[in-house]
């Protein structure tokens, strides 16, 4: 707003020196004809020569402002008039409509790129509308799908039971037991549902904390390594870091992400005898962790998309596998949220590895090569 009302000011002043101008040049010229005549010998000029004069003074106001007039209407109003169609373009919703400055100068240009960097802004927020509205759309989509499916399967086994089909002790206890774990995958995916909500929102707060990455992951190891070792998984773990190497992260939240791949890692393991690798690996100022897993591995067409909410490699879209589709975008989230960045790489048939970089802490003492007491 300010920007404008200076450019309309200087517009202005600029309007008033041309016109200025036209009155004073001519009148300037009028005045020393006038001082020629008062104070020449009158009876020498003739009649005819002060009549051609003052006719050449009124020629030349008539040219003079005929000049400057097309002048203004060339440089200005036919700039401002461009400027207009343009707004009525933007009040039409057409954000494609772009005003070249060509050979503007001065105001003109400036109220030219003012106009730029609002269509731009404006075009950049409808863009996100759209965007927004479609993740939406596809968001509530896939809700609804992954929702529905266990959904439809406790209804079904609950007839089952109600019509007499599970007509054994041992028959009612198995769809009891598949009712059960139908239950506990729902209130898991709304869970993951109202957390990615709360995220994605900046709604859950960070807690950050200087703490060691040899111990975090020590710990993080051993909680998740029982586990895989019951479902037959193997657990390697391989820390080339500094013992001493820190990093600034939430634990908890950094836990997620571990977990989040994990049990990606566990859903798609394909191998009899399952393998997940865990590695800290040392990149100067960062610390670089590679979590690889031996299972079925991604495509390359799908790689790209893992990180996406709600993406599956599966064109179908099965949740038997318990996988809600946002395990990913979570950890991605949270990793970018501590200053990092993750991405994956695959093999069809060999496995996957996800890879994620967080920056290490470095002390002001280490920095400076620490403080001498001798």
């Amino acid at each position: 707003m300010s920007l404008c009302y200076t450019l309309a000011m200087n517009l202005k002043k600029t309007l008033c020196v041309i016109f200025i101008s036209l009155l004073s040049i001519p009148t300037l010229l009028a005045v020393m004809g006038l001082l020629l005549v008062v104070f020449s010998d009158i009876q020498a000029i003739p009649r005819r020569l002060v009549l051609q004069i003052f006719l050449g003074i009124i020629t030349l106001m008539v040219l003079l402002s005929m000049a400057l007039t097309h002048w203004v209407n060339n440089v200005v109003f036919s700039r401002i008039r461009d400027l207009n169609d343009a707004m009525h373009n933007i009040a039409d919703g057409n954000f494609d409509y772009v005003l070249t400055p060509n050979e503007c100068d001065g105001e003109i240009k400036e109220l030219y790129a003012s106009y730029e960097d609002m269509r731009l802004r404006l075009k950049d927020q409808r863009d996100d509308k759209v965007n927004n509205e479609q993740e939406n759309r596809e968001l509530i989509s896939n809700i609804t799908h992954d929702l529905k499916t266990p959904i439809t399967s406790i209804k079904g086994y609950v007839e089952g039971i109600m019509d007499g089909v599970a007509d054994t002790e041992e028959k009612k206890e198995r769809y009891i037991k598949t009712i059960y774990s139908k239950t506990i995958e729902l209130d898991r995916l709304i869970n993951e549902l109202t957390y990615y909500q709360g995220i994605d929102s900046n709604r859950i707060p960070y807690h950050f904390h200087r703490i060691n990455v040899a111990d975090f992951f020590s710990d993080c190891v051993e909680e998740v390594g029982l586990d895989l070792e019951s479902k037959n998984i193997k657990l390697n773990y391989t820390n080339l870091l500094h013992h001493d190497t820190r990093i600034i992260a939430d634990p908890e939240q950094l836990k997620k992400v571990i977990n989040n791949i994990i049990g990606n890692s566990e859903k798609y393991m394909d191998k009899a005898e399952g393998e997940i690798e865990i590695r800290l690996l040392d990149e100067v100022d960062s610390v670089r962790v590679e979590i690889e897993d031996n299972g079925k591995g991604i495509a390359s067409k799908d790689l790209a998309k893992i990180f996406e909410r709600f993406y599956r490699t599966d064109a179908s879209r099965n949740s038997s596998q318990g996988g809600s589709g946002i395990g990913l975008s979570i950890a991605k989230k949270i990793i970018e949220d501590h200053g990092g960045y993750i991405w994956a790489t695959s093999k069809e048939g060999e496995g996957t590895c996800m890879h994620f970089v967080i920056r290490k802490y470095v002390d002001n003492k280490e920095e400076t090569g620490g403080e001498s007491n001798e």
